[in-house]
Formats: C-alpha cells, structure tokens, sequence
C-alpha cells in the first residue's frame, strides 16, 4: 500500500505510522516547575542522539485537557533541566499510571506512588526503583509544526550532565546487563514489548565485508 503522509488517507481503522517506527526507548521524564512541584510522564517519542558528550531527545504533543505546552516542556524551558530515568518492565503499571495523570500542577511522582530520589547535579529528582538515570541541561526546543494544531509537537534537546546506573545491572566485564534491567519500550497502537533477548553481532573487517559481497554476487549468478 502507499498513502500520502499529509492527506492520511491510507484507509486504515489507526494510523499506522507509530506502528512501523518500533520499539522506541520510553523517556520517563522528571522535571520540576519553578515553584517546585514535580512532573513526571513517559514519552515514547525518545532517543540518544550522541555520546560525547552524550545529548538525548524527547518529543511532546500538546496537553490533551486544553491543547497546550505540556508541563515537562514548560518545566524544562523554565527551569532549565530534567531527569530521564529509564523504564523497566518492574515498573510497568507505575509508568502507566503517570501517563494518565493530566491535571496541570499535580505531582504525578507521588500521585502515582513513587519516590523521589536525589540528584547531584540537577534540582529534578529521580524515579527511586529505576535502574538508570540521565540528569540533563536544556540544550534547545524545535517546535515541530503540525497538520493540525492538536498534532504539533515540542522536541526538546538536553545535555547530559550526569548519568547514575545501578551497580547491580553491572556484569562482572563492566557492561550494561539489559536482560536483567528488562527495560520496555514503545510499540505502534497501545502495545509494548521489553527485552527479552539479546544477540551479537560484530562488525565485519573491511576486507571481509568485501568477500562477503563477493561471495552474494557468486551465490546470485
């Protein structure tokens, strides 16, 4: 099938595009507003975008009460810094249940039952249970124009200025173990999925890239 991306006219019971970008990372985000109260709600529009120094993305659509900023983006533009902390299967339903609190000025931290945890570098606090977290300086807002005013989105760049992980999701080598933190992500519609399995597979030398080409055009005459 093809459709044309600004008519949506792909004839479909949902948009599929969500559906077809998948799985992507939850970025379950803390800020505070400058009269201190917390935020915090899980964006599925999240990613890294480079290591060194490290920056990460969130993407928010506008308030579904009243169809405006979002408080995260309001907090974080305001304040200057946010807290992502990583979503695990453990925390599954409590990762739900900030996303369904939408009343403007609430704590969602506590109104969902979590604890804050302290952080080091930033005033944001961090999501107590949660194996890793990125604390983070505003880098930059993108506002993302929509076909609608409903669909316009608020992408938000920050810096990572400190980052904690659990020394427990640690393997014996130094390395991340993401099969013991099964961290979950989002997938198109209201599915999830969380990791499960893992495979390797190093990159090819150069050369051997080269035989392995050689070796599919061999195969193909």
């Amino acid at each position: 099938m093809f459709y044309d991306a600004d008519k949506n006219d792909h004839g479909l019971p949902y948009n599929p595009i969500k559906a077809c970008v998948v799985p992507r990372p939850i970025g379950w985000i803390s800020t505070l507003s400058a009269s201190g109260v917390v935020n915090l709600a899980p964006f599925s529009f999240f990613n890294v975008l480079s290591y060194d120094p490290a920056y990460v993305t969130f993407s928010a659509g506008v308030h579904t009460d009243d169809g405006g900023v979002k408080d995260s983006v309001v907090n974080v533009e305001e304040t200057g810094e946010f807290v992502y902390n990583m979503a695990t299967w453990a925390q599954r339903l409590d990762m739900n249940r900030t996303a369904l609190i939408t009343e403007r000025g609430t704590d969602e931290m506590a109104a969902a039952g979590l604890e804050g945890l302290p952080s080091r570098l930033v005033r944001p606090p961090r999501v107590k249970g949660s194996p890793v977290h990125f604390e983070c300086v505003h880098h930059q807002t993108v506002v993302l124009p929509g076909n609608s005013p409903a669909a316009s989105h608020h992408l938000v760049i920050g810096r990572v200025v400190g980052v904690h992980i659990d020394d427990a999701v640690l393997t014996a080598d130094g390395q991340v173990d993401v099969l013991k933190i099964r961290p979950i992500a989002r997938l198109g519609y209201k599915d999830y999925t969380s990791v499960e399995s893992v495979f390797s597979m190093p990159k090819p030398s150069p050369e051997d890239a080269i035989k392995d080409i050689g070796g599919v055009r061999d195969a193909a005459e």
